[in-house]
């Protein structure tokens, strides 16, 4: 089991990533995959900017891990997202053996780590995962309210210029 001071700088990491997603106006999500004390898959969400459904941190970290093992199994690997797996990641996440997964914000709305449901942990399928929730949880949280808050605002602003100018 990872020490706290592990966790902490693996989701340091995955909020690097998050910024970076931030930077091109997608939503702050950000993930990295580790393998034996190294970052082998980084990713952060790139749905708008791709226009592709499943560009997703988590997705995104995965194909690189695999990759880079040149292995779909990414067994005795570590996935870091800052928030909450949806059905979709869980479901990638559990195909490809990832072995501990540790997320910071919980997603109520669509999270299958915990929240909604747990996909890592359902011992029907084939692989279950260590799943952990909390890790720098007020920091990951704050970004996407940030995010979401500032989106809003913008929002706002913009239907009272296209108002003005009628």
């Amino acid at each position: 089991m990872l020490s706290i001071e592990e966790k902490e700088h693996y989701m340091k990491e995955a909020i690097i990533e998050a910024k970076k997603a931030e930077a091109l106006a997608e939503v702050p999500i950000g993930a990295v995959v580790v393998l034996n004390g190294e970052i082998i898959g980084r990713g952060h969400n790139r749905r708008e900017t791709s226009q592709y459904a499943a560009a997703h941190a988590e997705m995104i970290a995965i194909a690189q891990a695999n990759e880079r093992l040149e292995n779909w199994r990414l067994e005795d690997c570590q996935l870091f997202v800052t928030l909450e797996p949806c059905a979709m990641c869980s479901g990638a996440i559990v195909l490809s053996r990832i072995e501990e997964v540790y997320y910071g914000a919980v997603d109520p709305k669509g999270g299958t780590a915990g929240t909604l449901m747990n996909l890592l942990e359902e011992e029907r399928f084939n692989h279950q995962c260590y799943v952990e929730q909390g890790v720098l949880q007020e920091e990951c949280g704050h970004m996407l309210t940030s995010f979401f808050r500032e989106l809003r605002r913008k929002k706002k602003e913009s239907k009272k210029r296209k108002n003005s100018d009628r």
